[in-house]
């Protein structure tokens, strides 16, 4: 489908569920932007999850919003059960703010909701030419290292930094071997996931993606990636006001309440302590894209790149949509149509 077309029809299915006109453009914006840098997981499979949360009363389409300025550089936001998307949206654009009076914006959000990709938020603050942190908690989907039951989420953390070219840097990664939304994926399509990054319920490894779901995924480097999960969950949980500590809802299975999701976004301006930046950093990655390769490795990539080059080959296509997710849209598009 063509781009334009279906952030229209996205825009119409949020506006029938009560969001305003300008929530709903920026929840379609940010999933149509999610299938062009090539992850569906954080795209269209999850644009009936958000309805059905919506019309299950666990998101408010019209949340009252509250933000509170702590000092000039940093803000709490109450989002009041909003869609992440839209949180995600006003407490990125005030670290921003905030960033470009003082030279540092800190951000907390608290009751929000799944907002889709880190690096979505963290690349915005990067065309302002600015560096940013972005952290967000998750439904328990990884075990505390030693435990058999999954507490953590796939917690993502990101960062952002401008390069002095056009292609930004953009470290956007979950601390589990796998993204949790690949496995929902697999699980609706039937597909296999692979090998060691997953355990079932009984503790085995496997790599059907419903006893993935059913069991824990596994951290990246084992107790460190464990580590660096508990470091996000109490940076964008336990800091910020939101739940933690496994007590973020899955948005699928458990409609028992909101989710209340914590985010954190950091953003800071890149000359405070050096004026000739930019050179710096081009100079910083040139060294690094000189190195020997590898057999077979063409370039040395930056985290970013890859997503870059994605975007600007999908860009002037039709977006994918596979029959599962066709249906879910069609389905949509029906109760859309109806007065």
């Amino acid at each position: 489908m063509e781009k334009n077309k279906l952030k229209k029809l996205i825009t119409k299915i949020f506006v029938k569920h009560k969001l305003s006109k300008k929530h709903a453009i920026i929840c379609a914006e940010a999933l149509v932007n999610a299938e062009l840098v090539g992850a569906p997981s954080h795209g269209l499979s999850r644009l009936k999850m958000y309805c059905d949360r919506i019309n299950k009363k666990v998101i408010n389409p019209r949340p009252k919003i509250k933000i509170k300025r702590i000092s000039q550089s940093i803000t709490h936001i109450d989002a009041n059960n909003s869609i992440g998307f839209v949180a995600a949206d006003i407490g990125i654009k005030k670290a921003i703010e905030n960033a470009k009076k003082t030279g540092i914006g800190l951000v907390g959000i608290k009751n929000s909701g799944h907002y889709g990709l880190s690096g979505y938020y963290a690349e915005q603050a990067v065309k302002k030419k600015l560096i940013s942190f972005v952290f967000t908690n998750a439904p328990p989907a990884i075990a505390p290292h030693g435990a058999l039951k999954s507490l953590f989420g796939t917690n993502p953390i990101c960062f952002g930094t401008p390069t002095n070219s056009k292609i930004p840097f953009i470290l956007d990664t979950s601390v589990s071997m796998i993204n949790r939304g690949k496995i929902r994926v697999a699980a609706k399509t039937g597909e296999k996931i692979p090998a060691n990054v997953a355990l079932d319920k009984f503790g085995e490894p496997t790599t059907d993606a419903k006893k993935a779901l059913a069991g824990v995924q596994l951290p990246i480097g084992s107790f460190r990636g464990s580590g660096l999960a508990w470091m996000v969950d109490i940076l964008s949980g336990v800091f910020t006001g939101g739940n933690h500590g496994g007590k973020v809802k899955d948005p699928f299975d458990d409609f028992s309440g909101p989710q209340n999701i914590g985010h954190l976004f950091i953003v800071m301006k890149s000359n405070i302590f050096v004026n000739n930046f930019s050179k710096r950093i081009k100079d910083n990655i040139r060294r690094i894209k000189k190195l020997p390769k590898l057999k077979g490795v063409k370039e040395i990539l930056y985290p970013g790149q890859s997503k870059f080059n994605r975007f600007k080959n999908n860009f002037k296509k039709e977006i994918k949509i596979n029959e599962t997710i066709k249906r879910d849209l069609q389905l949509l598009e029906n109760l859309t149509n109806r007065k």
